[in-house]
C-alpha cells in the first residue's frame, strides 16, 4: 500500500509522534529526506518507530544557539511550532551501527506540547488537522510558475558549476520539483521553516525562487521570513 492509500487524512495519523530537532533539515509532503542516524538517543528512536508506525516528526531548533546544542544529549532546545511527519520508507544499518533510512514526507503537524518520557528521545503531542491539505497530492501544482522555477534553478546549477538531469527534470511532477529542491537547497534552518510554513505549494515555490535570486544577486539583507514557534 502506497502512502497516499495509507493516509488520507490527519485522522489516519497518531496523536503523539517521537520528535527529531535537526536544524536545516526539512522534510515535504510526498518528499523524501535521506537520514544517517548515529546518535544512541536516536538509534533508539528509529528502532521504536520501526515496531510501530514507522513515523516521527522531523523539525528544528527554533535558534542558533538551539542549533548548536543538537549533539549534547542532555540539551532540549525549544523548536517551532511547526513540523512534518515522515515515514520509514527504506532502512539498512551499517557495521559500525549506524541507520542509514529515507523519510517520505505524510503531512505537515501543528506541535500541541511536549510529553513526559522515560525514553532517551523526545515525544510531543501533534496536530495534524491544520494540515488537511497536505493529503491531497498535487494540490496547487496549475498556480506554480514553474517555468520561473526552473530559470532559479537553472541559474544556480550554472552559478555554481553544477549540472543536472533536465530529462528527469522535465518528467518531475510540479508538486514533487517544488518539495524536493526545497529540500535540497543550501538555505538557512529560519528560511527552510518559512518554505515549510508556506500556506500555498505556490507561496513555497515563490519563497525558494525570491531565496535564490537574493544569493545568485549577492545580497540577503533585509529579507524577513516569518516562522512559528513553539517556546
Amino acid at each position: 500500500m502506497s502512502i497516499k492509500d495509507k493516509y488520507k487524512s490527519p485522522a489516519d495519523l497518531p496523536a503523539k509522534l517521537p520528535i527529531f530537532p535537526l536544524g536545516g533539515a526539512l522534510l515535504l509532503p510526498r518528499a523524501h529526506l535521506p537520514l544517517n542516524i548515529f546518535e544512541p538517543r536516536y538509534l533508539k528512536m528509529i528502532d521504536d518507530a520501526m515496531r510501530s508506525h514507522r513515523l516521527i516528526g522531523m523539525v528544528q531548533p527554533d535558534s542558533a544557539d538551539g542549533i548548536k546544542t543538537q549533539g549534547n544529549t542532555d540539551a532540549r532546545p525549544s523548536v517551532y511550532g511547526v513540523g512534518c511527519a515522515g515515514r520509514i520508507t527504506t532502512f539498512s544499518e551499517t557495521e559500525d551501527n549506524r541507520f542509514l533510512i529515507t523519510l517520505s514526507g505524510v503531512s505537515r503537524f501543528q506541535v500541541a506540547g511536549e510529553i513526559e518520557t522515560e525514553e532517551p528521545y523526545r515525544i510531543c503531542e501533534v496536530d495534524f488537522a491544520p494540515f488537511a491539505d497536505d493529503f491531497k497530492p498535487g494540490l496547487g501544482e496549475n498556480d506554480v510558475d514553474r517555468d520561473a522555477l526552473l530559470d532559479a534553478f537553472r541559474k544556480f546549477l550554472d552559478a555554481n558549476k553544477m549540472e543536472a538531469d533536465w530529462e528527469e527534470v522535465s518528467e518531475t511532477p510540479t508538486e514533487l520539483l517544488v518539495n524536493t529542491l526545497c529540500i535540497l537547497s543550501p538555505y538557512d534552518a529560519a528560511e527552510k521553516q518559512a518554505m515549510l510554513e508556506a500556506e500555498s505549494l505556490k507561496s513555497r515555490a515563490e519563497t525558494l525562487i525570491t531565496l535564490t535570486e537574493m544569493v545568485l544577486a549577492g545580497n540577503r539583507a533585509g529579507q524577513k521570513l516569518g516562522a512559528t514557534r513553539l517556546q
